[in-house]
């Protein structure tokens, strides 16, 4: 015996298309762009604090370098008075990077001066302002001075405060002048 067939058509099961779950959201972004994002802001801002850094440091500079200018005119002609104030002025320059050059004399002047990377031909001009500022007949070639001076200040410009080597004085000041 066979079974009898069914003979009415009844549909087969009815499929209904896929549907695919939301696309995620571009907000709230992953955990890995927030990070990049807080990267890039603290470059902008370091990059940011490094340019007016520079800045202030280049308009620092240019000023040093006019008051010495301005110094050369008004003192043209007055060697002691050129040589005391150009003497001032690298003094200024020289307490960037150390805060003692003040105070120093003689040997530890000259060692203060031969921190910048200048030539020794240069430390041993600028030394010489020390004794040409006493002196109403000094010798002094004030336009090399004012070279040697510019040069000295664009250098010594251009070492970071707290970098310089220590220039502390070996000797004090009466054994430098031979009063010891």
């Amino acid at each position: 015996m066979t079974a009898p067939a069914n003979t009415s058509t009844t549909p087969g099961l009815v499929l209904r298309d896929i549907h695919l779950p939301p696309s995620p959201s571009w907000w709230p972004p992953a955990p890995g762009w927030w990070i990049l994002a807080a990267l890039i802001v603290v470059m902008v801002l370091a990059c940011a604090w490094l340019w007016r850094r520079k800045r202030l440091r280049n308009r620092e500079e240019q000023a040093l370098l006019a008051e010495l200018d301005a110094l050369a005119e008004r003192w043209q002609g007055q060697t002691s008075r050129l040589a005391a104030s150009i003497h001032q002025l690298l003094r200024r320059g020289a307490l960037r990077f150390d805060v003692s050059a003040g105070q120093h004399q003689g040997e530890a002047w000259r060692r203060t001066l031969a921190q910048a990377p200048v030539a020794p031909d240069i430390v041993d001009r600028l030394a010489a302002l020390e004794l040409a500022m006493y002196r109403a007949d000094a010798p002094l070639d004030t336009e090399a001075t004012i070279a040697a001076a510019r040069q000295w200040l664009k250098q010594a410009w251009r070492i970071s405060p707290g970098r310089a080597r220590s220039s502390v004085p070996t000797q004090t000041p009466a054994q430098e002048h031979g009063d010891a």
